[in-house]
């Protein structure tokens, strides 16, 4: 008989007032093959991904729970033959795969290339928080925007919109690491407060106009933009501050027609960042991401990068879950959420 662990998971896409939007569950314990290890959850972090994907879908009931999560902290307990990059026991944080089961389980099987050892000094419910924003973050910097890591950025500006999130949090720090001047946006006055602490020199209202705002911090343009939250309503502002032959990423979509020839007497670059890509479309360069969350341990190790985790449940199960959901759905969340621990009966 196959032996079966714990998870949270659903039958139907449901609000998340709703009782059933999550539920304990058993599934069977995966089987490791080729390059796939298997690692004992001990930490998850809900994303606005999570939320979108938990409602999103069809009403009618699953056959079997879906699981998902796409943020995780915990421990390898078996692998595959084809594994080379961990030994059992080893300690490791990942984001996951788009196609695959996902992190909110006691056991979960991920590709060892899309994973890192963990930094050995953030707890498990800081380092859970991490991988999913690190890596677009990251991501979104450096080949995207084609930031140079160690190059002459002190003369460089990049505007941030949504800096209070989970993954403008980490951006503006790397942004400040590589040398950047951040602007970004806040607009409660805790929101406000976070960004600076995190590094940002400029704080400016994303309710408010963004042009009058920056030109007041002394900048008719920015070098780069970094657009994590309404592109539809920031499309004009972004093509207005975007400097001459200066480069846009945007990691949410829009939900109407965007104007490129805005962009096209500055001929600026725009691109989109979805960090699930590589590994759904299993490109070659896919083992990139086992190296940025390895860099950005590393960072953390040597307490460059500060904790961007504010909330956190303990155990995971379905109560925890639903509330973490309603804390990321609720809009006002800043940094991260995450649910940690397993209730052992």
């Amino acid at each position: 008989m196959t032996k079966q662990v714990k998870a949270v998971g659903f039958y139907r896409h449901l609000p998340i007032m709703d009782s059933d939007s999550f539920e304990d569950v058993s599934i069977d314990t995966p089987d490791t093959s080729g390059h796939d290890i298997l690692v004992k959850v001990d930490g998850v972090s809900v994303n606005p991904v999570d939320t979108f994907v938990r409602k999103g879908g069809r009403k009618n009931k699953l056959v079997k729970p879906k699981i998902i999560g796409w943020d995780a902290v915990g421990t390898v307990i078996a692998k595959g033959d084809n594994v080379s990059l961990f030994n059992i026991g080893d300690r490791v944080w990942y984001a996951g795969d788009f196609t695959r089961s996902g992190s909110n389980a006691q056991q979960q099987l991920v590709d060892e290339r899309i994973v890192s050892l963990a930094p050995h000094n953030l707890e498990d419910s800081q380092a859970a928080a991490i991988p999913l924003v690190g890596l677009t973050a990251y991501e979104s910097l450096f080949e995207k925007l084609n930031i140079n890591w160690s190059g002459n950025n002190t003369k460089k500006t990049i505007l941030i919109i949504n800096g209070s999130g989970g993954v403008g949090s980490i951006a503006i720090q790397l942004a400040k690491l590589a040398g950047l001047t951040v602007i970004a946006t806040a607009s409660k006055p805790e929101s406000v407060a976070w960004v600076k602490k995190l590094g940002a020199s400029d704080v400016v209202d994303h309710h408010e106009d963004l042009i009058t705002q920056v030109h007041k911090t002394g900048h008719q343009y920015v070098d780069y933009i970094l657009n994590l939250n309404n592109l539809d309503a920031h499309w004009f502002e972004i093509a207005e501050l975007i400097k001459p032959d200066g480069q846009v990423v945007a990691t949410t979509e829009n939900h109407r027609l965007i104007d490129l020839q805005k962009l096209t007497k500055k001929r600026v670059t725009f691109s989109w960042e979805w960090m699930y890509s590589k590994s759904y479309y299993q490109t070659e360069d896919m083992i990139s991401q086992h190296d940025i969350l390895g860099h950005l341990a590393k960072l953390y190790e040597e307490e460059k990068l500060q904790p961007i985790v504010t909330k956190t449940y303990q155990p995971i199960n379905a109560e925890n879950m639903k509330q973490a959901h309603a804390d990321v759905e609720s809009g006002h969340m800043i940094g991260k959420v995450t649910v940690v621990s397993w209730d052992s009966k």
